[in-house]
Formats: structure tokens, sequence, C-alpha cells
């Protein structure tokens, strides 16, 4: 069985870095995990260059992207403005982001949490009358670092919401990586008669070192996407405490060694791991990154950067 791994990396990896890459190395970090077999790339964010300036000059990254017939890259927007530039620099799939707990969009967006929802669903919307996928994320679905633990009610409410409005994908995110199994399984018990396990995707950080623990019982209901950051780069510069995405290289081997195809070799991964740490100059690497770097010089000699 297939299961698809979407690398976030270059967006929600970087736009909490302190150090603002060019986009020269953010063209040449995005080629590298091409190479290495990343297929959904999200490359970007369509945002005022003032409220995220690591993310400045994505219109020009995207006309640099390589084409491929097999990658899909997308595009965060945060409105229809930034549905409009997306779109009009290439951007096939769009992601908007809707906080499900008030205090999160007025600290992230400064909107109200039903002004969100309703600018989220008229951009889900126009995607689909368009031909553009539109993915919509559920952000802080579990807890919320303003408001506390979120009702799964509400992120069941909101997720129907969206895929009555065309949403192409529901993507529930612990932003804050405060989620455990159990919490991923009550969840999702009652988003999944809503909108159905095959257009979910989870969205999970590490912060508790729990993020595999929750993608193993995700998988387990039925949930066949998931989002990474390779090395376990990034965070949320709007959340407090927010750290790491969980890292590709930990996803993949994980899923692969459960039998399941990402169609990526996590061998492939170890040098774009490397180069992400020299790119970001932050040290990188998941929880299994030492025994894969052992593997990939046992096997292929001396580690070098992917290109």
């Amino acid at each position: 069985m297939n299961i698809r791994v979407n690398e976030v990396g270059p967006r929600d990896g970087l736009q909490s870095q302190g150090k603002t890459l060019t986009v020269d190395a953010r063209a040449r970090l995005i080629e590298a995990l091409v190479g290495a077999g990343l297929n959904n790339i999200e490359a970007g964010s369509f945002v005022s260059p003032k409220a995220v300036p690591q993310m400045a000059g994505t219109a020009e990254l995207f006309a640099r992207l390589p084409a491929k017939e097999r990658v899909r890259y997308a595009g965060l927007v945060p409105n229809m403005k930034g549905y409009q530039l997306a779109t009009a620099a290439g951007a096939k799939v769009v992601n908007v982001v809707l906080s499900v707990t008030d205090t999160m969009n007025q600290k992230n967006i400064r909107m109200s949490l039903d002004e969100t929802a309703s600018v989220c669903g008229a951009v889900v919307e126009r995607g689909r009358n368009e031909g553009v996928d539109v993915q919509a994320y559920l952000a802080v679905a579990f807890e919320c670092p303003f408001e506390g633990l979120v009702d799964p009610e509400v992120v069941a409410r909101y997720a129907s919401q969206m895929n009555a409005a065309g949403a192409t994908k529901i993507i529930i995110a612990d932003t804050i990586g405060a989620a455990n199994p159990a919490h991923v399984q009550r969840l999702l018990d009652l988003v999944i008669p809503h909108v159905g396990a095959e257009k979910l995707s989870c969205h999970f950080h590490d912060t508790r070192g729990m993020a595999l623990a929750n993608i193993t019982a995700a998988v387990g209901r039925g949930v066949l996407e998931f989002d990474s950051s390779i090395g376990g780069l990034g965070g949320c510069p709007f959340s407090p405490g927010a750290t790491g995405n969980v890292a590709t290289e930990d996803v993949v081997l994980l899923l692969n060694s459960m039998g399941y195809d990402t169609g990526i070799d996590p061998l492939d991964l170890v040098p774009v791991v490397k180069l992400a740490e020299e790119l970001t100059s932050v040290p990188l690497g998941g929880k299994s990154f030492r025994w894969l770097s052992q593997q990939y010089t046992k096997l292929r000699g001396d580690i070098r950067h992917g290109s």
C-alpha cells in the first residue's frame, strides 16, 4: 500500500529559522529533495515578507523549480490575494491554514476564527472552480498554546466545512506537538465520519517526541498521507513552544519498515539533511539519522551534500 510523504521543510521548516536563505539556496534545497525522490513539496508561502522575511521571493522561486511531471509543488497562502499571487506564479497546489481556536487566529493573522474560516472557504471554493487543488490545514487541532486543549467536535465541524467547500485534502495539524496516540485516535474517530480517511492528511511536530507514535496511530485509522520536514527542520514563528516538524528520514524509515511504499529510499535523504544543515547553520537530523548515516557510509561511502 502506498503512503504519501509531503515535504514541508522549504516552507514550514525554513520560515522559523533565524537565518534567511536566498532564493538560490532554497532552490538548491528543493532540487536536492526532488533528486531524493520527494514528489510532494511545500515550496514556500505567498505572504508579506514583512511578516515572514524567510519566505521573500517565493514567486521567483516557483519560476525556477525543476519541472517534473511527477512532482507537485504547493504554496501556502493567507488569503485571496495570496491565492492570486500563488496561481500567477504557477502553483497548482495551494494550502490555506485555519487555526481552530480564536486566539491563535488573532495572534497569527489578526482575524477571528469565523473570519478566517470564511476567507479559507472562499479560497477553497475559488480553487475548486478554477481547477486548483486547495488543501485546508486545521492548525492547533489537538492543543492551542493560548487556549489549551481543543474540543475534537470543533475540529470535526471545521473539517466538514472545508470539505463541503471543496478542499482536496484536510490536514489535521498538531502545530505545537502536544498530541499522543490515544488523542490522535479519538480525534480521527470523530473527523473521519465527516470527511473520510482518504481525504485526510496529518501534520505532526515532535516537540514531545511522540510524532512517530502519532503517525502509527493515524495509519491505524486509515490515514495514508503525512507531512514531514527534512532533518526535523522547522517550527512555527507564531506558536510558542513549537519545535521542529517530524523528520522526513524518520517518517520514511518508519513507513518503509512497516511494509508501506513511500517511493523514497531513506538513505537518499542523508545527503539532503547534510545540505539543509549546511544552508541553515542549524544542527539537523531525526531520531534515526545517526544510524542512517552509518548505513550510508557503509554502503555508499562518504556523504556528499545534495546538489
